[in-house]
């Protein structure tokens, strides 16, 4: 009897937004600024998909509060350490299997709408 696949489910939440410490320069360890955190996680929306019920799902409000109180509380200073630190939250305190962020700093470059930093992260 072949071995089942492991579900390919996803789970999406895009542009988060939060003010947080960020930055290497002075002015940006005294002035908040918004990120914006694309977050996508490994699921499996099987069990959810069949019974209909929060109880089986991986509730996205509840990763999304998360992550929000998370980046809010935190003070890096490169965008790199702040999606490592993302992932590692996801990963160790949420349980996920597997994590790719992506954390946006917007206009951190002149004559730029945005930089970002994708990573890809398994438990």
């Amino acid at each position: 009897m072949p071995l089942a696949e492991a579900p390919r489910d996803r789970l999406r939440i895009e542009r988060l937004s939060v003010a947080t410490t960020i930055g290497v320069r002075d002015w940006e360890r005294v002035v908040r600024q918004h990120v914006h955190v694309d977050l996508e996680l490994a699921i499996d929306a099987r069990r959810a998909a069949a019974e209909d019920q929060l109880a089986d799902a991986l509730d996205y409000g509840a990763v999304a509060r998360h992550v929000e109180a998370f980046v809010a509380a935190s003070a890096f200073r490169l965008v790199e350490s702040l999606a490592e630190a993302i992932a590692g939250q996801l990963i160790g305190a949420l349980g996920a299997q597997w994590a790719r962020v992506t954390v946006h700093k917007p206009r951190a470059v002149p004559n730029a709408a945005d930089v970002s930093v994708t990573i890809e992260r398994s438990a």
